[in-house]
């Protein structure tokens, strides 16, 4: 099982980085993180840039020439996604360490669920 993490972010550099942080901390990894910047007019861009040069194997970052909202910027960032599973992030939450080895036990244990929400 593949895993994506998918995120549409807007004028978020003060909580993204605890974001990211927590994603990238988790005790099973995901194959990549895309994350989709809405035009932002803060340094929240940059921030993602930083993480994606630091982590190129794993981070991609798309960005919006025009701020399009965030159905349109999730849409963009889940069409870019390979993994069998694709968890949608917020941008200003925090996950738990085992956030993703839990619900990827449960998808194995019960390969009758289709979608999960936390």
């Amino acid at each position: 099982m593949t895993i994506s993490i998918v995120m549409a972010t807007y004028n978020g550099e003060m909580y993204i980085k605890e974001q990211i942080d927590s994603i990238l901390h988790q005790t099973v990894l995901p194959d990549e993180i895309i994350m989709c910047d809405d035009a932002s007019q803060d340094e929240t861009y940059s921030i993602l840039l930083d993480y994606q040069r630091k982590h190129p194997d794993i981070v991609k970052v798309l960005r919006n020439n025009k701020n399009l909202g965030y159905k349109y910027t999730f849409w963009r960032a889940i069409q870019n996604a390979v993994g069998d599973t694709i968890f949608l992030s917020d941008q200003d939450d925090i996950w738990y360490a085992d956030k993703i080895k839990v619900m990827q036990r449960l998808f194995k244990d019960h390969p009758e669920i289709m979608a999960l929400s936390t």
